[in-house]
C-alpha cells in the first residue's frame, strides 16, 4: 500500500493551495488507475469534499475507473502513534510498491508515441504483464522498434491493437534481425501488420524461414523485394519449411526462382489447391512440354492468379467458338497469355465473330491471332474502331480478308501512328488506292514507325536518287534497316553496278549471295 502523508502543520499550510490539488490529483490518477493501494491523510480528503474544483473531477471519476474498486473511507492506522485519520483506496489486484516519479514515467513514455492517459490505463489494465516489466525495459523495446523507423503515430497504434510486443522477449531476435540483416527495409504498413497480427511464438522462426529462402536460391539483395511483395503471416509465419520448400520444389521446373523473383505473389497461393491444378492446366494444353510452360509462367506469372475454371472456360470457348484444337490454343497462350485476362463475352466473342464474318476459317482465325493476339483484348472504341474507319477511307471493303490482312497489321501499331503514316505516303504523292495497293503486298508497311518510313524515303529519293513509284512495286523496301542494310549494301554496290540497280535485288539476296563468301558451318 502506497502512502501519502504529510504532518498536520504542512497540510494545514498548504492544503488551499494549487500545488496540493494538483499534486495530490496527478500522483492518485497514476496510482488508482494501475490499481495501487493508496491512503491518503483525511485532512486532504476532507478539503476536497469541501473545495470541489474542476481539476479534481478526473481525481474523483478515477476511483470509479476500475470497478472492483472500494471507496474512499476514514480509517485509522495502528502503526502511526497520532493515530491520523486517513482514508483508504483498496487495490483489487495486488501490484508492486510504486512511488511517484517512477509511475510518471510510464504515463510519459506512452505519451511521447500518442497513447494518451485514459488509453494508458486500459493498456494497463487489460495487459497485467506491463506491469511487470520496468520502464527502462520497456523503452529499450521501444528504441529497438523505433530503429525500424517505425513513426510515433504507427507503433502507438501497433502497441494499442498488440501490448505484447513490449512484454514478450522472443520478439527481441526478431527486431534485431530485421534491423541488422534486413537493413530495416521492411516496408512498414507490411512490417506493421506483421507484428500485429501474429502471434509472438510465430514470430520467432520468421528469421529461419527468411534465411531458408536465402539458402534455396533467392538472392540476398533481392529476399527483401520478395519478402514486400507477399503475404508474411500466410507465406512465412503461418507455413512450416517443408511447406515453403514444397512450394519452392514444385515450381523450379517451370522457371523456379526467376518465376519467384517476377512475381513474388505467387508465394500467396496455396500449393496443393491453386499452383499445382492451375499449373497442371498448362500441361495438358501442352502435352506435358515442361519447358514452355515454364516459359509461359516467366513471361506472365500472374497466369497462376487464374482459377482452373476460369482457364477451361476460356479454352472450351476458343475449342468451340473458334474451332482451334488444344496445340493451337496453347501457342496463341505462348505468344500471348494475357489472353486469359479478356472477357469471353464482351471481347473474345464478337471478335472472332468479326474474324469469321470477314470469311476467316478456323486455321485462319489460328494464324490472325498468332500474328496479332493483342486484338482479342485491345479496346474497341478506343482502339480498334479508328483503325476500321482508316483503312475504310483509303479503300479497303469492310469484311473481307484483304480486310482482316489490313486490320491484322493495324493492331500491331497505335491509331495515331498509323493515321500519320497514311498522311506521309498522301504527302509523297501516293492515292489512297496506291496505299492500299503497297499494303496488301506488304501488310507490315501500316505498322511501321512514320519517323522512320520518313527516313528511308529521303534516303531513297536524295541519296539513291529513285522515284517512290519504285515502292509500287516494292513496298518491302520500307521494312529493311536503314543504316544496317539499306546504306551498307547501296555503298557497297553502288560503285560497281551503278546507282541503278533493282531495289529488290539490293535489299531482298541474302548476306552469303551479296558477299559471294559461303557462310562458315558450325563445328
Amino acid at each position: 500500500m502506497f502512502s501519502v502523508f504529510t504532518t498536520a502543520t504542512s497540510l494545514n499550510t498548504i492544503s488551499s493551495t494549487w500545488a496540493l490539488q494538483r499534486w495530490c490529483c496527478h500522483l492518485l490518477l497514476c496510482l488508482v488507475t494501475v490499481g495501487v493501494p493508496v491512503l491518503l491523510p483525511s485532512s486532504v480528503h476532507s478539503h476536497y469534499q469541501t473545495h470541489p474544483l474542476v481539476i479534481l473531477q478526473p481525481f474523483t471519476l478515477s476511483f470509479s475507473l476500475n470497478p472492483n474498486a472500494h471507496w474512499l473511507k476514514s480509517t485509522s492506522n495502528p502503526n502511526y502513534q497520532t493515530a491520523t485519520p486517513f482514508v483508504a483506496v483498496a487495490a483489487p489486484i495486488p501490484f508492486p510498491l510504486l512511488m511517484l516519479k517512477p509511475v510518471a514515467s510510464f504515463f510519459a513514455l506512452f505519451q511521447e508515441i500518442g497513447i494518451g492517459f485514459e488509453e494508458t490505463r486500459v493498456l494497463f489494465s487489460n495487459n497485467p504483464d506491463l506491469t511487470s516489466v520496468s520502464v527502462e525495459s520497456l523503452r529499450a523495446r521501444l528504441s529497438s522498434l523505433r530503429s525500424l523507423d517505425f513513426d510515433p503515430l504507427a507503433l502507438g497504434k501497433l502497441i494499442t491493437k498488440r501490448p505484447t510486443v513490449l512484454t514478450d522477449n522472443q520478439i527481441d531476435p526478431l527486431l534485431t534481425f530485421l534491423r541488422d540483416e534486413l537493413q530495416g527495409k521492411l516496408e512498414k504498413p507490411r512490417l506493421n501488420r506483421l507484428l500485429s497480427s501474429t502471434e509472438q511464438n510465430i514470430l520467432a522462426s520468421f528469421p529461419q524461414k527468411v534465411r531458408f529462402l536465402v539458402d534455396r536460391g533467392i538472392p540476398v539483395d533481392q529476399v527483401v523485394h520478395v519478402l514486400n511483395k507477399v503475404s508474411l503471416p500466410k507465406v512465412l509465419c503461418g507455413r512450416s519449411v517443408d511447406e515453403i520448400d514444397r512450394t519452392l520444389a514444385f515450381l523450379e521446373p517451370f522457371g523456379g526462382i526467376d518465376l519467384i523473383l517476377k512475381r513474388p505473389q505467387i508465394l500467396n497461393h496455396d500449393l496443393d489447391a491453386q499452383i499445382i491444378p492451375r499449373v497442371n492446366v498448362l500441361m495438358e494444353l501442352s502435352d506435358g512440354d515442361v519447358d514452355s510452360v515454364g516459359k509461359v509462367l516467366v513471361r506472365f506469372p500472374l497466369f497462376l492468379n487464374y482459377s482452373v475454371e476460369h482457364v477451361e472456360g476460356h479454352v472450351g470457348f476458343l475449342s468451340s467458338f473458334a474451332e482451334l484444337d488444344y496445340r493451337q490454343i496453347f501457342r496463341i497462350i505462348q505468344v500471348y497469355p494475357a489472353v486469359v485476362t479478356a472477357s469471353r463475352e464482351r471481347k473474345l466473342r464478337p471478335r472472332i465473330q468479326f474474324l469469321k464474318d470477314c470469311g476467316l476459317v478456323s486455321d485462319e482465325i489460328f494464324k490472325f491471332l498468332i500474328k496479332a493476339p493483342t486484338f482479342l483484348s485491345t479496346s474497341f472504341h478506343e482502339n480498334i474502331a479508328y483503325k476500321l474507319v482508316l483503312l475504310v477511307k483509303i479503300g479497303y471493303r469492310f469484311r473481307t480478308k484483304d480486310f482482316s490482312v489490313a486490320v491484322r497489321s493495324a493492331t500491331r501499331t497505335n491509331s495515331m501512328n498509323m493515321q500519320k503514316v497514311i498522311g506521309m505516303f498522301l504527302n509523297y504523292g501516293f492515292s489512297c488506292e496506291e496505299i492500299v495497293a503497297m499494303s496488301k503486298k506488304h501488310p507490315q508497311i501500316l505498322q511501321y514507325n512514320h519517323a522512320s518510313l520518313e527516313m528511308k524515303m529521303e534516303y531513297l529519293i536524295e541519296e539513291m536518287g529513285r522515284d517512290t513509284e519504285e515502292l509500287l512495286v516494292f513496298p518491302a523496301f520500307l521494312g529493311y534497316k536503314l543504316d544496317d542494310r539499306i546504306k551498307h549494301r547501296y555503298e557497297v554496290k553502288k560503285s560497281v553496278r551503278g546507282a541503278g540497280m533493282s531495289i529488290n535485288k539490293l535489299l531482298s539476296v541474302s548476306e552469303e549471295t551479296f558477299t559471294g563468301k559461303p557462310k562458315k558451318a558450325h563445328a
